[in-house]
């Protein structure tokens, strides 16, 4: 019934069009101008003729295939140059498997791996030393390596049929552990081509691959440990080195190359195993100030070590953005408090800030049992007796006030709305103190403030920058999604006057002292001084630190 309609409508439209090709000619004559139908009538034509030969089963694959062929971008697959065009026309597999129609995967692989040694050759044989002919190698190398992921490997117990005996020159196959060798001679071979051209990063990986592939291929040791030694990467070429020669004791060439680089890997070996026992000794430092803060309740903190979370942030936000993150701690880290060996007391670094005169004074070994004045008093001594002419010795205090009994001394009060023993997750914004709640997150953050000053090496480096930037991502999307921008910064810390009597000790177990990246911090203000006045008006003092009684 369907079948008969359709016949029946096929043919009214075509008589339909014969009918008006009759009646356009006749008009033409007359009139060349006249009404045109032309284009609505082909259109119909068009539609029947797409809904007759593809048999759509809803009206919306039609709508959705005749916007694909309308699509700028839709290129037909016989016009395809590119790969990618040919994904897109949505018939790349039916094309490749027409492309390599009568072909397999191991023979391709096979031919593939041929035409690559050819190249080799040829390029040695070029008296005019044509890189092409290399490169061309590396092209075949890689095709050679695709065609060999293809293959479905045999069992080992396989045993051909004797159809398959006869077509092993069209259709070879092969083991699993004949495969990994034949892509072990094939990624060895694509190192050398690439060591013709001088690409030591792809000798590098491809010989990583060829070893992976096969443990006793001597020729990818060898292009491995020469791919080491031109990158400079001493101890990695070594053991290159010394991996081959357990599978070819008398390889002469590697002998060559071990007695070439035998002195720069023996000290490359030493300053590693220098680095893992000086990292083991810290590890042990920073475990035992971190047992010692939580047996005397002295909590710490941690600030950024990065301002920006991509590279090209700082030329949008200009070039002092790291002086938004705590700039006065950064020339410091990596200081941890320690003991003192006569007595057992902890001593700590700290930093003396005089923000009135944008000045500073760093003491890198603080006792617990030191009271602060008796420091202040060293550094800032009492004027002289006498005509009131003395000056004090610092040449940037003009107006003489740094003198010990006028100062008044201060510390930030950090973390105030978070609480050491809490283990939700904290919400600060990136500008702020960061209280560090376990062992593992002070341990982390003093290797990584290791690594950003370039103790570690620039490998190092990048890497603990790439986590520090992760961490602030981190930080600004929680604070944006809780307080809508960062912008909506918090207001000014409060502060704790403290008591010139007290002791080092007494500041750090004050309930309000939290010591952002092992660094204690106090900040010193003549007091009679405009910028002090300005100072207690912007931070609310909530408490001062007094000297205890004996």
């Amino acid at each position: 019934m369907t079948d008969s309609s359709n016949a029946a409508s096929k043919q009214e439209l075509l008589d339909k069009m014969k009918a008006t090709k009759e009646q356009w000619d006749a008009e033409a004559e007359a009139s060349p101008d006249g009404p045109d139908e032309t284009d609505a009538l082909l259109s119909q034509a068009i539609s029947m003729a797409l809904d007759q030969g593809k048999g759509w089963s809803s009206p919306g694959e039609r709508e959705a295939y005749l916007e694909h062929l309308l699509d700028d971008d839709f290129i037909p697959p016989l016009f395809a140059e590119t790969p990618e065009e040919l994904e897109k026309s949505g018939l790349k597999d039916a094309f490749t498997t027409l492309h390599n129609e009568g072909e397999t995967p191991g023979k391709n692989m096979l031919d593939a791996r041929k035409k690559g040694n050819e190249a080799v050759a040829f390029g040695r044989k070029n008296v005019a030393k044509n890189m092409n002919y290399y490169r061309e190698a590396v092209n075949h190398y890689y095709e050679a390596l695709s065609w060999a992921n293809r293959i479905v490997a045999k069992d080992e117990d396989f045993v051909p049929t004797p159809e398959e005996l006869a077509a092993v020159a069209e259709d070879p196959y092969f083991t699993e552990k004949e495969l990994d060798e034949l892509r072990s001679i094939i990624c060895s071979n694509c190192a050398m081509a690439h060591m013709c051209l001088k690409n030591w990063g792809f000798v590098r990986d491809e010989a990583n691959k060829a070893v992976a592939f096969n443990s006793s291929n001597i020729k990818a040791w060898y292009r491995l440990a020469k791919a080491y030694q031109m990158l400079t990467n001493w101890e990695e070429a070594g053991n290159a080195i010394d991996s081959g020669l357990e599978i070819e004791k008398d390889n002469k060439e590697l002998h060559t190359l071990q007695k070439k680089l035998g002195e720069k890997v023996r000290k490359a070996r030493l300053l590693r195993q220098q680095r893992e026992r000086a990292r083991a000794e810290r590890t042990s430092r920073i475990k035992e100030v971190w047992r010692y803060c939580k047996n005397e309740e002295v909590s710490l903190g941690r600030v950024g070590l990065v301002a920006t979370v991509k590279d090209d942030e700082d030329d949008e936000e200009g070039n002092d953005a790291n002086e938004a993150r705590w700039h006065h701690h950064y020339p410091h880290t990596g200081q941890l408090p320690k003991r003192r060996q006569q007595d057992g007391v902890w001593t700590w670094p700290v930093l003396f800030v005089y923000p009135s005169h944008h000045q500073s004074d760093f003491i890198e070994y603080f006792g617990e049992d030191e009271i602060i004045a008796y420091r202040m008093a060293e550094m800032f001594p009492e004027l002289e007796d006498g005509d009131g002419s003395g000056k004090t010795e610092m040449p940037w205090d003009y107006n003489n006030e740094f003198r010990c009994s006028n100062l008044s001394a201060y510390f930030d009060v950090h973390c105030a709305d978070t609480d050491a023993d809490s283990k939700q997750k904290q919400v600060i914004h990136p500008d702020c103190v960061e209280r560090l709640n376990d062992q593992g997150a002070a341990m982390r953050f003093y290797e990584s403030s290791r690594a950003l000053k370039g103790d570690e090496g620039p490998e190092m480096t990048t890497v603990a920058r790439c986590m520090e930037r992760k961490h602030l991502h981190h930080q600004r999307k929680a604070w944006i999604k809780k307080h809508g921008s960062l912008w909506a910064k918090p207001n000014p810390c409060p502060v704790v006057q403290v008591h010139p009597a007290a002791t080092l000790g007494q500041v750090l177990r004050s309930k309000d002292m939290v010591v952002p990246n092992f660094l204690v911090t106090v900040i010193l203000f003549p007091t009679d001084h405009p910028a002090h006045k300005e100072f207690v008006k912007e931070h609310e003092c909530i408490g001062i630190v007094e000297p205890e009684e004996a």
